[in-house]
C-alpha cells in the first residue's frame, strides 16, 4: 500500500498539519521539525498528491492550448514560446489538435470545466464571439495568433491589417503596378485584415486591382497553385503576387516554375507568417514574420496574470511583425 500523510505524521511523532505546512513550504514551521519531516518523508518513500492538492484549491499550473492542427510550424513555434516562458513561472503546457471542429474543441475543454488545467489559448478557434464571450465570464482563456471579431477576451496577435499592407507595399517600392493577392474565402480575422490592408495600399498608390487578379478559396495547399496558374493565364499577367500564407506562397511559385516562369523576375511573390521551409525553398520565400515566440511568451504571461488576479484582462495586444525579403521578390 502507498505511503499516506498520515503515516508520515504518525512516523514522525508531529500532527498532519506540521507535516502539510512543510510540503507546502511553510515558514510556520520550525527548523528541527521541517527536518525531521523531510527525513521521514525520505525514509518512507512518501510520494505527495500534488495534482489532488492543487485541484482542491482549483489551481493546476496547468494550461491547455488548443491549435487546429500540429503539423503547422507556426503553431509549434508559438507553442515552443509558450513552453519556455511558463516553465519560468511554473507552469507546465499541453496541447491538443482539435482539426477546427467545434465537437473537438467542446471535448478538449472538458480539462477546463473540471479545473484540471488552469486555463486555455486558443491558436484559431470555430467557436463564435457569443460562446467565447461565455467562457471567458467563467474561464480563464484567451486568443493567439488569431482574434474573433466581437470576442471580449484577451487577445495576442500581430496588426494584421498592417502586415498585408506593408506585404504590398513592398512590392509597389520594387515597381510593381500589377500585383495580384491569393486570399482566403473565410471569417478568420486574420484573412481578412490580411486582405483590407493589401487593398487599402494599392488604393493608396493609385494601383488598379482588377477582379481576376483576385484569387480566394482555402488554405489547403493546392490553391497557391491554382491562383498561380489562372493569373499566369491573363493576357495580361500580374508581376507580383501577395499571398496570405507561406504555403499558399510556396505551391504558388512552384507552379510558375513549371510553367517556365523565373521566380524573382518574370514573376515575384511574398507570403505569410515566416514557416521555416521559407529559407529551405528554392528560391527562398519572402514574407512577413510573425514573431511566434513573443506572441507565445506574452499570452502566457497575460493569462497567467488573469489566473493569477482577481480583475480580468480582455485587451487585444499586438505585436510586431517583420518584412522579410528573399529571392522570390528578387532580393
Amino acid at each position: 500500500m502507498s505511503v499516506t500523510i498520515k503515516d508520515v505524521a504518525r512516523e514522525a511523532g508531529v500532527s498532519v498539519a506540521t507535516v502539510s505546512r512543510v510540503l507546502n513550504g511553510s515558514s510556520n514551521v520550525s527548523e528541527a521539525s521541517a527536518k525531521l519531516v523531510n527525513e521521514t518523508i525520505q525514509r518512507l518513500g512518501y510520494s505527495p498528491n500534488f495534482l489532488g492538492r492543487n485541484l482542491r484549491k482549483r489551481e493546476t499550473n496547468v494550461i491547455l492550448v488548443l491549435m487546429p492542427t500540429s503539423e503547422h510550424s507556426l503553431y509549434m513555434k508559438i507553442v515552443a514560446g509558450m513552453q519556455n516562458f511558463s516553465q519560468k513561472l511554473g507552469y507546465d503546457i499541453i496541447s491538443a489538435s482539435t482539426n477546427a471542429t467545434t465537437d473537438n474543441e467542446t471535448r478538449q475543454l472538458n480539462m477546463l470545466f473540471n479545473r484540471t488545467v488552469d486555463g486555455a489559448v486558443f491558436l484559431g478557434t470555430s467557436f463564435d464571439a457569443e460562446t467565447l464571450n461565455r467562457l471567458s465570464a467563467n474561464y480563464n482563456i484567451a486568443l493567439c495568433c488569431e482574434g474573433v471579431t466581437g470576442a471580449d477576451v484577451l487577445t495576442v496577435t500581430v496588426d494584421d491589417e498592417q502586415a498585408g499592407y506593408d506585404s504590398a507595399k513592398a512590392m509597389i517600392a520594387k515597381g510593381h503596378k500589377r500585383i495580384a493577392f491569393i486570399g482566403a474565402n473565410s471569417t478568420a480575422l486574420s484573412a481578412i485584415r490580411r486582405e483590407n490592408g493589401f487593398r487599402r495600399a494599392l488604393d493608396e498608390a493609385g494601383i488598379p486591382l482588377p477582379d481576376e487578379y483576385i484569387y480566394k478559396s482555402t488554405y489547403d495547399q493546392e490553391n497557391g497553385a491554382i491562383a498561380m496558374e489562372r493569373f499566369m493565364s491573363l493576357s495580361e499577367r500580374p508581376t507580383a503576387v501577395c499571398a496570405v500564407s507561406d504555403i499558399l506562397a510556396m505551391t504558388a511559385i512552384r507552379r510558375a516554375l513549371e510553367l517556365g516562369f523565373k521566380v524573382g523576375s518574370d514573376i515575384s511573390v511574398m507570403g505569410f507568417d515566416n514557416i521555416s521551409l521559407c529559407e529551405l525553398m528554392t528560391p527562398s520565400v519572402s514574407t512577413i514574420e510573425q514573431p511566434c515566440a513573443a506572441m507565445g511568451e506574452l499570452v502566457i504571461k497575460k493569462l497567467i496574470e488573469n489566473i493569477t488576479s482577481s480583475e480580468k484582462d480582455t485587451r487585444c495586444y499586438t505585436v510586431p511583425h517583420k518584412l522579410i525579403l528573399r529571392e522570390s521578390t528578387g532580393d
